[in-house]
């Protein structure tokens, strides 16, 4: 036998002999040296010389078909005039005419081919090695020859474990060969060869698509073992193969499936392997196929232009006529290439939101790998680095942002889609500190849940948002919510799979503050508001959505308790409330049914036994947990127990919205009787819709009456706790003050529903007669001065607040209204007490109540400082002082202006706003004119002062000619019958609350007419008033000896007797020199009086204010005289006015005392109208 280097050679010069330009190396050849290899008769290193080409002419080769593949990819992106279009492509086939000529055959691949035939794989692996990746597979000869091998290596495995139950096949015969592969029995022995030979194989196993789902059903089996088998011993091996199956799937199954042209089945069962893969694994794959995949070969190269050309013609002609026939070229376009094409539709988007519905419609033809990969698409495009997420102007975020906001709720709502990606990318961007994607977690919840957060809601809405869930579904939303139960079910599974429900609420509630203090520095004061509000009313959305989709079992499992939240994860406290206020209630209803179920009554009295019993069982531990979430001086006026129990009801609690429910129903009757008489409509399907409507009737009608038992229990339990409420060790108004503070003030502008729940609890707890509770205080302090609330609001804060001072207004304007009602609802109860004392209450007495006349006086005043406040507010040039109190007045006007001149002013501020922001802040003007517009409609309600109260009769005989007077006039008069007494509130402490004034008859002859006649302090009306004034002091001395004796009460009266005197003497004093003096000299005397006024100023005297606002009614008598308008509205002078100018001495002390800067919502302003009551403080 020959020597086999002698063999070699004689092959090596046949091999040489068919080199020739169009010569062909027959098989045969082939065969006989793939023959000789495996048996050993010669080498492959002598034979390989002998054949070509060369690798090196193989390498440019390789990199030729790379560049020209690119370059035809650039071409088809190109944007080609159609003129161009056919002579180009004419250029083009003749130059592949010219270049056409048969290639001298690869000699090389003939041989690696014949040992693949015969199963000789280690000298076929040799080849492949010395050639660029894929170049020997992408010839399908030879990817046909490593197919069929790997076919027969995996063929008992796959017996074993992957064929489906009932199919039937062929088993195939193992090559009889000592270097064939061995045969794999075990996933380990995939390791061995197969695994290598797939990775030879590349995306053109695309080539044979029965070992494609051979390998995807191979994968399936090993992941189902891999997830059941949790020994220790066989982990490692399992981690290890676990990582093989993954990287065959990026460089092998996924490349494949591009080169599939449109095999949608091959695509669901890719999927079937992929769903057993966690989402962080999938979506890596995706990534590397859409980034990495498409430029490692040609062919691929090639087939991502061909789909970037082909999606550009189908997104060109999508409408809403033809989505059924576009969304069929889509799913087509989809089953090979889901990356490429999701990246261009949703790059088109982004420019163009009204493709969001076609294209949202057109998706129903995709296969569940698709979706996935949609799901990856959208996570990537809003992750994008390169994207600015806020318009260039700073102020609001980017539209492209908003629009994939929007496409992700409806495509996550209408497909069944993972969402486990979504929200954790939601919850990755809000612990980087990130809000901006709240977005899309709002609208995914919105679309999904059919929970809407707005602040424009009606009133009929939000009454009934009182409701129960039935009744919030049906009227509480301005779309009906239908067909939610299944999207909302898989939003609520992603959620407590994959533990985020509480992770997200946290972090949400952190980040409202992390907004203004971490990022506000950084950004514009429009968009932190902005982002603020999207922050928190998104956290409104989602705890709404898991408190009316979780099982109580879940949402007590995940909720920790109150004081673990405020204190360990730092949640605001209001936010925490608002997490744990569903898990208090459903405690209690499960307590008191275990309690009923345990004791079987039917009396009422046992009922309510047993409800009280179940709130102390659930509630105690809360009442001791919120002790330390404030200092312990807080507890001195409020009690745990009255904090606990504001915190945790709601307006489901206190109040059953029979109308809404009358509403709703009568809707359904109607809806039954359309039906009925309709005759379009067939039968069954009548039917069915009539027994749709009486079940949702009645489902109605029973959530009524188990409301309206509720209520009655709550409001039981809350007349037998409340004497415990409130403790006496302090003042009424530091009682107030505290109240405000940590109560009323932080869930007013927490949600619509909370501020008509606040409004409503004060109002409960007057008619509750609670003790140490002063009503008129409370009212007092909210209506006093809102300016520092209002300042401070965003936007959607802003409505709530507004709608909050609506509802309290509601109430004081049913009183101010009727006397019977006021008697009935306001007299003998302890909040309209004018008398505080330490200890004991007469209720009973009625000289310490406030009569119904005053109490019209006192509303005149809060009105009067409402107007104010919006004067001083639209004043500022501020853009958030304007927008903010433009929202509160709109909120406000069905109870305010109700008298005539305070609607006079705010009409000439507003017109004056509109007329300056009309080009500089379109968004300000478009509030200012829609104000204006219903101010004006509202006009034919308003009354003149006189008859929104009574005016003294003196003040009236002074100046018979007068009418209503202007919000900046001297002085009103209160009822003289009332005890009046000054000081009795220290202004220092009380901050600007209510009131008492004993100048009530001095001021009023000095009231000014609004008729164009100044009012002159003749000598009898001031003697008159001496008179009046030296009898209420003897009246006072003899009340302050009846009210009490200790050294405390004394020295405070001696000081306000010598100041009285005091002052009085410096006022007669300034009168007789006034009436002594010529009329040359008076106007020498002037600056001495301005300094005095100045002086009386700086003491606290209210009088010096009184005199400076009668000077301005004259001014503002004497201008109506002259015609001008306007001038009825210029008496509100604002505390800050808009001009630039230097502002004169004297207005700025005066402002200092018409202005503080106390933080608790209060105010030291002197109105028109003090309040006339007799305090005395403990």
């Amino acid at each position: 036998m020959c020597e086999p280097l002698t063999l070699c050679h004689i092959l090596g010069f046949k091999f040489k002999f068919y080199q020739e330009p169009n010569e062909e190396t027959p098989k045969s050849l082939y065969h006989i040296a793939a023959a000789l290899l495996h048996h050993n008769l010669i080498e492959l290193e002598d034979l390989y010389v002998h054949l070509m080409p060369l690798d090196v002419t193989i390498i440019e080769e390789h990199k030729r078909e790379i560049s020209e593949a690119k370059q035809i990819a650039r071409k088809l992106v190109m944007v080609v005039l159609p003129s161009d279009k056919s002579e180009d492509r004419e250029k083009e086939k003749e130059k592949e005419e010219e270049k056409f000529e048969k290639p001298p055959d690869n000699q090389k691949l003939g041989l690696l081919e014949a040992l693949l035939k015969i199963g000789d794989w280690q000298h076929a692996q040799s080849i492949m090695d010395q050639m660029p990746s894929f170049y020997s597979a992408s010839h399908k000869t030879i990817a046909l020859a490593l197919c069929q091998l790997v076919h027969l290596t995996v063929e008992p495995l796959y017996r074993r474990v992957g064929v489906p139950k009932g199919a039937r096949g062929s088993a195939m015969l193992a090559l009889r060969n000592s270097r064939a592969p061995r045969p794999a029995e075990t996933f380990e022995d995939l390791r061995k060869d197969t695994f290598s030979m797939l990775s030879y194989l590349g995306p053109h196993l695309s080539h044979d698509p029965i070992l494609f789902a051979k390998i995807v059903r191979l994968g399936k089996a090993f992941m189902k073992e891999y997830q059941s088998d949790s020994r220790p011993e066989v982990k490692d091996k399992m981690e290890i193969l676990l990582s093989c199956f993954l990287s065959i799937a990026d460089q092998v199954l996924l490349p494949s499936l591009s080169l599939m042209e449109c095999n949608a089945c091959m695509s669901e069962e890719l999927w079937g392997l992929f769903k057993l893969f966690p989402y962080h694994h999938r979506y890596r794959l995706y990534g590397q196929w859409k980034n990495e995949t498409y430029s490692s070969h040609p062919l691929l190269v090639k087939v991502k232009a061909q789909t970037v050309e082909r999606a550009k013609y189908i997104m060109k002609r999508l409408t809403k006529e033809n989505v059924k026939q576009s969304g069929r070229q889509i799913g087509k376009l989809s089953h090979s290439n889901p990356t490429i094409l999701f990246d261009y539709m949703l790059s088109q988007i982004q420019w163009y939101d009204n493709l969001i519905v076609p294209v949202v419609d057109s998706l129903k033809f995709l296969t569940s790998l698709n979706y996935d990969v949609l799901a990856y698409c959208i996570i990537e495009a809003l992750a994008n680095p390169e994207k600015e997420k806020m318009k260039h102007d700073d102020t609001t975020i980017s539209s492209w942002l908003q629009s994939l906001a929007s496409l992700c709720g409806a495509v996550f709502r209408k497909y069944p889609i993972e969402l486990a990606g979504l929200l954790q990318y939601v919850t990755n961007q809000l612990k980087a500190g990130k809000s901006f994607d709240l977005l899309i977690l709002k609208e995914v919840v919105q679309k999904m849940a059919g929970i809407e957060i707005t602040d424009e809601m009606t009133s009929e809405q939000l009454e009934a948002m009182t409701g129960g869930e039935q009744l919030k579904a049906e009227g509480g939303y301005f779309g009906q919510i239908r067909n939610t139960k299944k999207s909302s079910q898989r939003l609520k599974d992603a959620l407590l799979d994959h533990e985020l429900a509480l992770p997200l609420c946290l972090l949400m509630a952190q980040q409202r503050n992390g907004v203004v203090f971490l990022e506000g520095g950084e950004k514009h004061l429009k968009l932190v508001g902005h982002l603020y509000d999207q922050c928190h009313d998104t956290l409104v959305q989602f705890g709404g959505f898991l408190a009316s989709n979780l099982s109580t079992e879940d949402y007590i499992k995940r909720v920790p308790s109150i004081d673990v939240l405020c204190n360990q994860f730092h949640t605001p406290h209001d936010a925490a409330f608002f997490l744990s206020r569903p898990m208090y209630a459903h405690q209690i209803l499960s307590k008191y049914d275990e309690l009923k179920k345990a004791e079987k009554g039917n009396r009422q009295q046992q009922k309510v036994h047993k409800y009280m019993s179940a709130c102390e069982q659930v509630m105690t531990p809360v009442h001791e947990a919120v002790v330390s979430l404030h200092p312990a001086r807080v507890w001195d006026d409020l009690r745990p127990q009255f904090y606990a129990t504001f915190w945790s009801l709601t307006m489901y609690d206190l109040a059953v919205p029979h109308s809404a429910y009358d509403r709703e129903v009568n809707k359904l009757k109607a809806q039954i009787k359309a039906i009925e008489d309709n005759p379009e409509i067939p039968l069954n399907k009548k039917k069915k819709e009539k027994e749709r409507c009486t079940a949702l009737q009645e489902k109605l009608q029973e959530e009524e009456k188990k409301q309206m038992d509720h209520v009655q229990r709550v409001l039981h339990r809350l007349k037998l706790e409340k004497d415990n409420w409130l403790l006496a060790k302090s003042t009424k108004n530091e009682t107030i003050t505290k109240f405000l503070q940590l109560c009323l003030f932080p869930r007013c502008i927490f949600s619509s529903i909370d501020a008509v729940y606040c409004a409503r609890f004060v109002e409960l707890v007057h008619q509750q007669k609670t003790p140490n509770f002063c009503t008129l205080l409370c009212y007092d302090r909210v209506f006093s001065a809102i300016i520092y609330t209002v300042a401070s609001c965003t936007e959607n804060e802003s409505h709530r607040y507004g709608r909050f001072l609506c509802c309290m207004l509601e109430t004081v304007t049913r009183w101010h209204s009727n006397r019977t009602t006021y008697e009935k609802e306001c007299v003998n109860y302890p909040g309209f007490l004018t008398i505080f004392r330490a200890t004991g209450f007469d209720g009973g007495n009625k000289a310490d109540q406030l009569d119904y006349e005053n109490f019209r006086h006192v509303v005149h005043k809060w009105h009067y400082m409402l107007t104010k406040a919006s004067v001083h507010c639209l004043e500022t040039g501020d853009y958030t002082h304007i927008r903010n109190i433009l929202i509160v007045l709109t909120k406000i006007l069905p109870c305010y202006p109700k008298v005539l001149n305070l609607g006079q002013a705010l009409e000439c501020r507003v017109h004056k706003i509109c007329l300056e922001e009309k080009d500089k802040r379109p968004d300000l003007y478009a509030l200012a004119m829609g104000y204006s517009g219903r101010l004006k409609s509202q006009k034919v309600h308003m009354v003149p002062e006189n008859e929104f109260h009574h005016k003294d009769q003196q003040a009236r005989s002074a100046t018979p000619a007068s009418q209503q007077n202007g919000p900046g006039s001297a002085g009103k008069p209160a009822a003289s019958s009332v005890k009046t007494e000054e000081g009795q509130l220290d202004d220092d402490k009380s901050q600007g609350t209510v009131k008492p004034v004993n100048k009530a008859n001095s001021a009023a002859a000095k009231v000014a007419t609004s008729n164009g006649n100044g009012a002159v302090i003749s000598t009898k009306a001031v003697k008159e008033r001496d008179e009046k004034e030296k009898s209420g002091k003897e009246k006072k001395e003899k009340k302050e000896k009846a009210l009490g004796s200790t050294p405390e009460t004394k020295a405070e009266n001696r000081r306000e007797k010598q100041r009285d005197e005091r002052l009085g003497k410096e006022e007669r004093v300034a009168r007789e020199g006034k009436e002594k003096t010529p009329k040359t000299d008076r106007e020498k005397v002037k600056p001495e009086e301005k300094i005095n006024k100045e002086d009386k100023v700086k003491a606290g005297n209210g009088d010096a204010t009184e005199l400076s606002r009668e000077r301005d009614v004259i001014k503002e008598s004497k201008s109506k005289e002259k015609g001008d308008r306007s001038a009825a509205a210029a008496t509100l002078k604002s505390p800050t006015p808009r001009s630039d100018s230097v502002e004169s001495e004297r207005d700025h002390k005066r402002r200092k005392i018409d202005s503080h800067s106390s933080p608790s919502h209060s105010s030291s302003v002197k109105p028109e109208h003090s309040l006339p009551l007799h305090i005395q403080q403990p």
